[in-house]
Order: C-alpha cells, then structure tokens, then sequence
C-alpha cells in the first residue's frame, strides 16, 4: 500500500536544463498551468459579453471580485483598490489550485501542498509591501516597527522584535497554506486506507468499512471548505500586510 506522503511526490515529465539549472516541467507545473486554465476560462466566460443582468457565469465573476475589492476597503481603505487585481489573481489561482487537487481518480496533483509553491506566492506578497512601502514613505517606513511615543529603551526592543515579526511573515504565510493542505490530503489518504483493509476483514467488510467510509465523506466535505477558507485567508493576509505598508500604523 502507498504511503500517505506518496502524492506528494514531484514526477519530472519533461527534464530541462538550463545553465545547471534544473527547470524540469513536473506533475507540479502541469497542475499549476491546469489551474491557471481553468481560472483563465472562468473569467473569459464570464466576461466575454457583459450585459446589464448579469448571467450566472458574468454574477459569478462579479461577486467574487466584489469580495476582494471590500475585503480591501475593510482593511486597507479606498487606496487599496489598486492592489485589487494582485489580491485577486492570488486569492483566484490558490483557490484553484485547492480545489483541483481534491479530484478524484484522475491523478489531480494539489501545488499548494508543496512549501516551495506558497513560498513562492508569499514572496510575491512580501515583496510588493516592502516596494510599495518604500516608495510611499522612503526610509520612514521603518516608523511600521517603531511604536509611538515609547521611549528609547522600549523601543529599541520592540523595534527587534517587530522587525524579526515582519520578516518572518513570508514564512508563517506560507507555512500556513502548505500544512493545512497537506495535513488534510494526508487524512484523506490514510481513511481511504482504512476503508480498503477494514472492509476486507472478516464476513462483515461493509460493517467494518462503512465508519472509515462515513469519515472520509466528511473529511472530503472539510476540506472543501478548507480548500475555500485557506484561499480567502492568504489574501485576508495579504490585503493586512498591503495596510501596514500603505497607512503604516
């Protein structure tokens, strides 16, 4: 029997090397591009012939760029519209990506499972505050780690801790994505294990299955709404980080 950590494996499909660099296209790439399809549709159908009532696939499209745009007005304020399309092709493709990897029987790879794929999305994120950071505010922007009003002691050890705090938000970003993924396809896994041996055991196989079986139709349901919850929770994130990087305090 695999192991749960098996589907996780990254297959090259077609091995490339460029300058000793290995930029093999893999299961990982090919699901990535799968999911960048497959978001890319959903726009264009939603978009192609806009009307005034809006058709399901027009709606559909159009309520979920509301959402982002208010979850950006909520924390960042009306400057933060013109970071809707980053936060939007993010939230779009992570929720993709999640989604995907929960299809059965054809293979479906889960990117976000892997820390190097969020890392990579967090990155973009944590690049776009410190740039935008600078160029709103220049050196000032190191106020964001400096409280108000605090005195010279205080601040110096605030101001550690604050700066440690905010390099390490790619990485708790990223952390956070790839280990709900991966801890839930793992369960996953392992209750469909028990399904297949339990309900091989003994003269009663569909008594001793049918609980396992009953956990992983749950858990399948959960991590529907897991897939969705993580999506909306690394852009909630980054539309936070944008804040602090627009408004500072």
């Amino acid at each position: 029997m695999a192991s749960p950590m098996h589907q996780f494996t990254v297959n090259k499909l077609h091995p490339i090397n460029i300058g000793g660099f290995d930029a093999s296209f893999t299961n990982s790439s090919l699901w990535m591009l799968v999911a960048l399809a497959a978001v890319s549709i959903f726009l264009f159908v939603g978009t192609a012939r806009p009307q005034l009532v809006p058709s399901r696939w027009q709606a559909a499209v159009e309520y979920i760029y509301d959402f982002v745009r208010n979850m950006l007005d909520t924390n960042v304020g009306p400057e933060g519209r013109a970071y809707a399309p980053l936060i939007f092709s993010i939230f779009l493709f992570v929720l993709a990506c999640n989604l995907l990897g929960l299809i059965p029987w054809v293979g479906a790879f889960t990117p976000t499972s892997h820390v190097a794929v969020t890392f990579g999305l967090a990155m973009i994120v944590f690049v776009t505050v410190v740039v935008v950071g600078f160029l709103r505010h220049g050196l000032h922007f190191f106020s964001l780690f400096w409280p108000h009003g605090t005195n010279v002691v205080l601040g110096a050890f605030v101001f550690v801790i604050e700066f440690l705090s905010f390099l390490s938000r790619p990485f708790t970003l990223a952390i956070r994505l790839f280990a709900n993924m991966t801890a839930g396809h793992v369960l996953l896994q392992v209750f469909g294990t028990f399904v297949v041996a339990l309900g091989s055991f003994g003269a009663l196989p569909f008594v001793f299955g049918l609980l396992p079986l009953g956990v992983n139709i749950a858990l399948s349901a959960l991590e529907v709404l897991i897939a969705v919850v993580q999506a909306y929770v690394f852009a909630l994130l980054a539309s936070i980080y944008l804040n602090d990087a627009i408004n500072l305090h």
